[in-house]
């Protein structure tokens, strides 16, 4: 007897489901959010036939979280059903839109009995494979949260004190820079920052790891800080420097975590299997590696084909069709973070392959504009690294982007 089990998540308990193949409610429960729970919910399902050799499948609204991964410790197959797919299956049991949480988790059983095929389960990644996915996505958010602080204090600093934007506005890094974020500490206010000497600066760039061209600009920054310019009354030019001062402890710290991150994902991407292929295709360093790593995964049966892949990444085009309408274009619904590191590989890639370089240049001559251009050259170079996972060889440029045909009678050098 085929049966299956749907579980309603919340953060501090769990309602279970489990159906038959007939759609007939054998068991339900609710259980806590802990291991005597998970206990509970482990010894249902055994009481209905599962066993090491035909696991239960188990849908599911999350990917994460304990109750998951204490759930694929078996060989079972986890089904994360997308919460918009199960509001919408909701109403095919009925109109009145009721709602409760041990109906809700008769719907995601409901679902994989009825549409299994449809639903992709959870891959079997490894561990480290896993733990690499942890710390690239959680290197990507310190950098957006990095980013996100350094323009709240952009804005606060146009307000009062323009002169230290201008002064790093031409720096790679801007005001993430280690001698920007130092000096901004001592001197948060144009008045403070105008009685810095000359020595004083000097020190502070060495501090903050400079070895070029310090005494240069040094001399800039002092002329900046010194010229005459609008300012804020002294109360409140003060406040807006206690207010920066308060930014700057953030942006210390985000930081401090985005070169921590960045070096422990590294490590763990050099230690996978997979990163030396990856690292073997041009524009890919240990961080975007990691990053494409880290939601493809290393399960090689989760992707059949280049196409799934390029449509998970949001690379491959949609077509809509009705009637006389016929539409060809990006796709909307995909991989956010793979998209994104996506287009950073693409570009990168044009700097160190002659052959992606003139893709890119075909596509723009053919009328893409930039991202077109990119989108389509990540589209071929995804197809490019579904083949290399999957045959275990390195990149090879020369197989990758062929020569074309010379036309026929051109004369060669």
């Amino acid at each position: 007897m085929d049966v299956f089990c749907g579980i309603d998540w919340a953060e501090g308990h769990h309602d279970v489901a489990i159906i038959d193949g007939t759609g007939k409610l054998l068991a339900k429960c609710r259980i806590g959010d802990d291991l005597e729970g998970y206990q509970v919910l482990l010894d249902l399902l055994a009481d209905h036939g599962d066993s090491v050799e035909t696991p239960i499948p188990v849908a599911i609204e999350t990917s994460r979280g304990l109750l998951v991964a204490t759930l694929r410790q078996s060989a079972r197959q986890i089904f994360a059903v997308n919460p918009m797919a199960a509001s919408r299956y909701r109403d095919r049991h009925g109109v009145s839109r009721k709602k409760s949480d041990p109906g809700d988790a008769l719907v995601p059983a409901n679902i994989i009995r009825t549409d299994m095929p449809m639903h992709r389960p959870l891959a079997a990644d490894t561990d480290l494979a896993q733990a690499v996915a942890v710390l690239a996505r959680a290197q990507q958010d310190a950098v957006w949260n990095r980013q996100q602080v350094c323009n709240q204090l952009r804005s606060l600093l146009r307000e009062y004190f323009p002169a230290f934007l201008e002064a790093f506005k031409d720096k790679p890094g801007g005001l993430a820079r280690p001698d920007a974020r130092r000096i901004l500490a001592v001197a948060p206010t144009p008045a403070l920052a105008a009685k810095l000497p000359l020595w004083r600066l000097t020190a502070m760039m060495k501090r903050a790891g400079r070895r070029r061209n310090i005494e240069a600009d040094a001399e800039r920054l002092q002329q900046l800080f010194r010229r005459e310019a609008p300012h804020q009354v002294p109360l409140v030019e003060e406040a807006m420097g206690k207010q920066a001062a308060a930014l700057l402890l953030q942006l210390d710290a985000v930081c401090e975590a985005v070169a921590d991150l960045a070096q422990a994902t590294e490590e763990a991407f050099r230690a996978h299997p997979d990163a030396t292929i990856m690292l073997s295709f041009p524009g890919i360093g240990t961080q975007i590696g990691a990053r494409i790593l880290a939601e493809i995964g290393d399960d090689r049966t989760r992707f059949a084909t280049a196409g799934g892949l390029k449509a998970y990444a949001g690379a491959a085009p949609i077509t809509r069709a009705s009637g006389k309408r016929h539409y060809v274009g990006r796709r909307f619904v995909k991989n956010n973070r793979l998209n994104h590191v996506g287009h950073l590989w693409a570009f990168s890639s044009l700097s160190g392959s002659a052959g992606a370089d003139a893709h890119y240049r075909r596509r723009r001559t053919g009328g893409d504009w930039h991202m077109q251009a990119l989108r389509h050259l990540f589209n071929r170079m995804l197809g490019q690294l579904h083949h290399c996972l999957l045959a275990r060889v390195p990149f090879d440029e020369a197989i990758a982007f062929p020569a074309e045909p010379q036309p026929a009678g051109t004369a060669t050098a």
